[in-house]
């Protein structure tokens, strides 16, 4: 694909022709099970402090209880252990289960941790990914979603704050609730639905307005649905008087960069195929767990599902994705063990300094400096050398002046 150099985008972004993206990391965490979990979890907070110091703009934390890899049972506490440790960034759930919570619950925490970090929280729903957490918790999976969208509109009542919300279902009931505490934001928590394949996530987030996390945005089947689901959230959205809005739309990728492809490749050989292979396990996507590594890295490539290699790379698939949704506001990086910590931490400070720019206008300013600068450059180098030149004339006028003989 033939895609504009990073000038002419960090031009169209400076001018306000494009919308700047933002950029952040979905963490659910991916690790692989044995492993020392507590390290594990350490390793989770230093990245988001290094995150934190590259000036990403937003971090989303998990909630799964079985498996063994995706150790996060609770993304509140989570995030209010890494907002002690971060200045800057937005720190959400991705996602709260709503089926495995009352919904009374769910605001009041997310309304506590919102004065706690002084408003950098977000509130990310969905109705639970993994079937052995629905088992342990004697719920129907395809009771699931509709479950959500139940206690979503619960939480949306309960945050918006007017009258006490009265609701009785099969599974909560509230009575009279209110919150005590309005939320720190005053316009408000933001709110966003997580969405894979099926409709139902576009479908709640077009019902109540609120953000759209498209996790699946990498895999084929996903990419190929971009178009369908911003269509179904509109016309959701239209029809109960909501208005959607592509800078609350985030898509999620899975990517490991380095200087070379050649070194991406080398430090991928450290998890990449245990990731996948547990995906394969507990997600519906298709996989030959039994490829080589190489041929997982050249399928990857090939269509997108995750890319290992060069900072040019990443901005080729990112513009992919936004040419194919026809916009989005945020970028999340799927965080998992790929490459060992310190790989994958290069990885984020070479995607921040090669990468972001291009996306957000950053480099305009000084790209079109310099190409000013170069244009001129002999014009430049004349008139330096003709001010020194000026230079050392004025200095022997004034030495002759003054009595000194002119060097011989």
């Amino acid at each position: 694909m033939t895609h504009a150099s990073p000038h002419d985008i960090s031009a169209a972004v400076a001018s306000g022709r494009r919308t700047p993206l933002q950029f952040g990391v979905f963490l659910a965490p991916f690790h692989q099970a044995g492993r020392n979990p507590t390290l594990s979890l350490e390793h989770d907070l230093a990245l988001l402090e290094h995150l934190d110091r590259l000036g990403y703009h937003e971090a989303w934390i998990g909630e799964h209880h079985s498996g063994g890899w995706e150790i996060c049972t609770s993304p509140e506490v989570f995030i209010a252990a890494a907002a002690a440790r971060t200045r800057h960034l937005r720190l959400g759930t991705g996602v709260v289960s709503l089926p495995y919570h009352h919904p009374l619950h769910v605001a009041d925490r997310m309304v506590l941790l919102d004065h706690l970090t002084r408003g950098r929280v977000m509130l990310g729903v969905g109705p639970g990914q993994l079937a052995s957490d629905a088992h342990m918790l004697g719920i129907d999976p395809n009771r699931q979603r509709p479950m959500m969208e139940e206690a979503l509109e619960a939480v949306i009542a309960l945050l918006d704050g007017g009258e006490p919300v009265t609701r009785k279902t099969d599974w909560f009931t509230l009575q009279d609730a209110q919150l005590q505490l309005r939320p720190y934001q005053f316009s408000g928590l933001e709110v966003a639905v997580a969405g894979t394949f099926s409709p139902a996530g576009p479908k709640a987030a077009g019902r109540f307005g609120t953000g759209l996390l498209s996790i699946g945005a990498s895999q084929k089947r996903g990419f190929d649905l971009l178009g369908d689901h911003w269509r179904i959230a509109t016309e959701v959205a239209t029809e109960h008087g909501q208005v959607m809005d592509r800078r609350n739309w985030r898509l999620m990728g899975m990517m490991h960069i380095a200087e070379t492809e050649e070194q991406a490749r080398r430090e991928v050989a450290y998890g990449l195929a245990d990731v996948q292979n547990y995906q394969a396990k507990v997600l519906p996507v298709p996989l030959d767990v039994d490829a080589p590594l190489e041929a997982r890295i050249e399928q990857g490539n090939s269509v997108g599902s995750f890319i290992c290699g060069t900072p040019d790379m990443a901005i080729a698939r990112i513009e992919q994705l936004w040419q194919q949704s026809g916009g989005f506001g945020t970028y999340l990086f799927m965080a998992a063990d790929f490459a060992d910590p310190a790989a994958t931490q290069r990885s984020y400070e070479l995607i921040a300094r090669e990468v972001i720019p291009h996306f957000t206008g950053a480099s305009a300013g000084p790209l079109a400096s310099q190409a000013w600068q170069t244009s001129l450059s002999q014009t430049w180098r004349d008139q330096t050398a003709g001010a020194i030149g000026q230079a050392v004339q004025d200095y022997e006028s004034a030495r002759t002046a003054r009595g000194h003989a002119a060097p011989s």
